[in-house]
């Protein structure tokens, strides 16, 4: 029971973080996205529209108890998305500040990996 609770937190965490990060990839202007990297705008727009359909694809299918196998592609297809955040951070010179996507990606995989179908069914 209260791991069932440190699980929904965490998995609230992530929702909330990808929520926020991917709105605001949809509502800021591309000239001030612009990082060390030049992506393009399309790019960070497709990227928007993943994180904040994963964030509900973390949460939404276990509130409603439908499908919630859902659960652990929407965390799987975050931690694509977090690889590649921690390559292009990486990239750029700081290893430190890789850190954070890193054990985001770690945290996703964790929720993945314990919120998968056969996992439940047990």
């Amino acid at each position: 029971m209260r791991f069932n609770r440190t699980l929904w937190v965490v998995q609230g965490l992530m929702a909330a973080l990808f929520l926020f990060a991917g709105g605001m990839k949809l509502v800021l202007p591309i000239e001030q996205m612009a990082g060390p990297v030049a992506l393009p705008g399309f790019f960070l727009r497709f990227i928007g529209v993943a994180e904040v359909l994963g964030a509900v694809g973390l949460v939404l299918p276990g509130a409603l108890r439908i499908h919630t196998e859902l659960t652990s592609l929407a965390a799987a297809g975050l931690i694509v998305i977090m690889i590649g955040a921690t390559a292009l951070t990486a990239m750029t010179g700081s290893a430190a500040a890789a850190l954070f996507p890193s054990v985001v990606g770690v945290c996703l995989a964790s929720v993945g990996y314990i919120r998968r179908p056969s996992a439940i069914a047990a």
